[in-house]
Formats: C-alpha cells, sequence, structure tokens
C-alpha cells in the first residue's frame, strides 16, 4: 500500500526527532519542528500566495485608515481611536505569524527556538484578548452615542479613551501571561514536532509528557472569562441600542441610527467567527481533517486584519468620503 505524502512527512520527522531522543533532552527542548499544513506540502507556496495577499491588503488598510485619522482634526473621536487601536491590534498576531509560516512554504525551515516559539504564542495570545476588549469598548461607545447623545462627549474624553485603551491592554499581557510559564514547566519526552504553521498554545501543550490539566484549565477560564464575559457586554450594550432604535418615530431615523453601527457589527461578526469556529474544531472536531484545522487557525490569524480596515473603510461615510478627497487632491 502506498504512503501518503503527509505519512511519508510525518514520519521522516518522527524518525528524525526519534534519532535524536538519545542527545536531546526534551525536557527542556531546544527548538520544536512546524509541519505547516500536514497534508498540503505539495501545495504549500500556491497557499502562500493568498496569505501573502491578505497580510498585504491588512497593511495597506490599517496604514490608509491611521494615516486618514491623523491626517483629519474631525476624525479625532473615541471611536477613530478605538478604530486605530484595533487595526494595530489585529496586525501583531498575524504579523508575529506570517514570516515563519513563509519560511515554512518557501524554504521548508521548519525549526523554531523553543523561546521563539513561546514568546509567538504570547503575542497571539495576548494580542487576541486585547483585540476582544477593544471591540468592548467600540460597543461602549456606540452604546453612549445612541442611547445618551448629549453626554457622550463628555464621558468619552480623550483621557477616559486613554484609560480604557490601557485597561485592555494590561489586561491581555497579565491573563495570558501564565501560558509561556506553565509551557515552560512540562517536560517534553515523546517529541517536538507541531502539526502546525505556528507555535498554537494547545497543540504545544499537547506535546508533553505530564499532566497539563493546569494549563487547560487555566485556558479554559480564561476563554470563557475573556469572549464569554465580553460577548455578554457587548449583547447587552446592542440590545440597550436596539431599543433606543426602535423607540425612534421614523423608520429614515431608525435605518440612520442603525447603520452608525453596522460596521461595528460587521467587524464583531469577522473577528468572532473564525476564532470561534477555529476553536470548536480544535476541541471537538475529532473527525475534522487536520490540514482543515491549520487553515482555519490561520483564518482567524489573517481575516479580520484584512476585513477590518475594509468594512470600516465602506461602511463609515467619514473615513469613505476622506478617502476619496485624498485621491481626488492626488489626482488634480
Amino acid at each position: 500500500m502506498q504512503e501518503t505524502p503527509f505519512c511519508l512527512s510525518v514520519g521522516h520527522f518522527l524518525s528524525y526527532s526519534m534519532s535524536d531522543s538519545n542527545s536531546t533532552d526534551f525536557n527542556n527542548p531546544s527548538t520544536f519542528i512546524l509541519l505547516g499544513i500536514p497534508g498540503l506540502e505539495a501545495a504549500h507556496v500556491w497557499i502562500s500566495i493568498p496569505f501573502c495577499a491578505m497580510y498585504a491588503i491588512a497593511i495597506l488598510g490599517s496604514f490608509t485608515i491611521l494615516f486618514i485619522v491623523k491626517r483629519e482634526p474631525s476624525l479625532h473621536g473615541p471611536l477613530y481611536y478605538f478604530l486605530c487601536m484595533l487595526v494595530i491590534t489585529d496586525l501583531v498576531p498575524s504579523t508575529a505569524v506570517l514570516p515563519k509560516m513563509l519560511s515554512i512554504f518557501w524554504f521548508n525551515s521548519r525549526e523554531i527556538n523553543f523561546s521563539a516559539c513561546l514568546t509567538q504564542m504570547y503575542f497571539i495570545l495576548s494580542f487576541s484578548v486585547i483585540q476582544s476588549g477593544i471591540l468592548v469598548a467600540m460597543a461602549f461607545d456606540r452604546y453612549v452615542a445612541i442611547c445618551d447623545p448629549l453626554r457622550h462627549s463628555n464621558t468619552l474624553t480623550n483621557p477616559v479613551v486613554a484609560k480604557i485603551g490601557l485597561a485592555t491592554v494590561l489586561r491581555g499581557i497579565m491573563l495570558v501571561l501564565p501560558y509561556p510559564f506553565l509551557v515552560r514547566k512540562w517536560p517534553y519526552c515523546r517529541t517536538n514536532i507541531i502539526p502546525y504553521t505556528f507555535c498554537k498554545h494547545i497543540a504545544v501543550v499537547k506535546l508533553a509528557c505530564a499532566d497539563i490539566r493546569i494549563s487547560s484549565y487555566y485556558s479554559l477560564s480564561v476563554a470563557f472569562l475573556v469572549t464569554g464575559v465580553d460577548v455578554f457586554c457587548i449583547a447587552v450594550s446592542y440590545i440597550q441600542i436596539l431599543r433606543a432604535i426602535f423607540s425612534l418615530p421614523t423608520k429614515d431615523a431608525r435605518l440612520k441610527t442603525f447603520g452608525t453601527c453596522g460596521s461595528h457589527l460587521c467587524v464583531i461578526l469577522a473577528s468572532y467567527t473564525p476564532h470561534l469556529f477555529s476553536a470548536l474544531t480544535q476541541r471537538f472536531g475529532h473527525n475534522v481533517a487536520l490540514h482543515f484545522q491549520v487553515l482555519m487557525s490561520n483564518m482567524y490569524l489573517l481575516v479580520p486584519p484584512m476585513l477590518n480596515p475594509i468594512i470600516y473603510g465602506a461602511k463609515t461615510q467619514e473615513i469613505r468620503d476622506r478617502l476619496l478627497q485624498l485621491f481626488t487632491q492626488k489626482g488634480t
């Protein structure tokens, strides 16, 4: 029976790992080996093309948003400050992952230093938590702007916005800080092969030959605390927003007011849906093909930073108008 390329590649790395097991101290491994997308090794170069395109669009869109907001004094408000925080936060995880991912796809450079692996993991997790907090802050901004518009400018002053931004950053830093310390604590006596394009926390922890319930329970607690609480806060905000919208006297007023929330709702869906789908397939999709799980993990790192600037650029009239003015001036 002919072996598949996936079996051959995994077999090669397993034999490599086993042959070095006598000389490598897996209790403190110096390197991990990233397989890329198992089963799709022959298509790595082709897969890199859309990944690079998504990242390039994300970079272009994010810096365009930052430039327009900085250049236009009329956009110096809470919503656009939070938007700038969001596009910067979105770029960090994808920037932490893409260079190594491309070195795997293009040069078959699969080794990653143990400390670099932990650093990559920390940046991915911490900025995902920060991103979720910023989405809550944006929902709060929309709630105040629609439900109590007369107090919006007095409630969300620049110092308050800065404090909210600092609080979201500190929450991400502190909640994720135990992850790398726990991962470093475990002994690794089986293998150092990670069947992903990056150091995903659950994939690294599964390599440990120890009782990893502390890591599992802590990651579940953080997921519930962050995703559960943040989604609940966003839902409560939008329930109040919808009540205020439906109390407006005319249909045009209701549509116009709801339109101010449309871009934020689209960003919420673009941010949470890929992450939730990836987490569910990782934990419960035992019959889902491994290459599909890996692709979905990459999607939740690359899709939101690409879509969010496009969504706000297309659906926010102020940004769209400034962008058109910019191109018109250049054309003139």
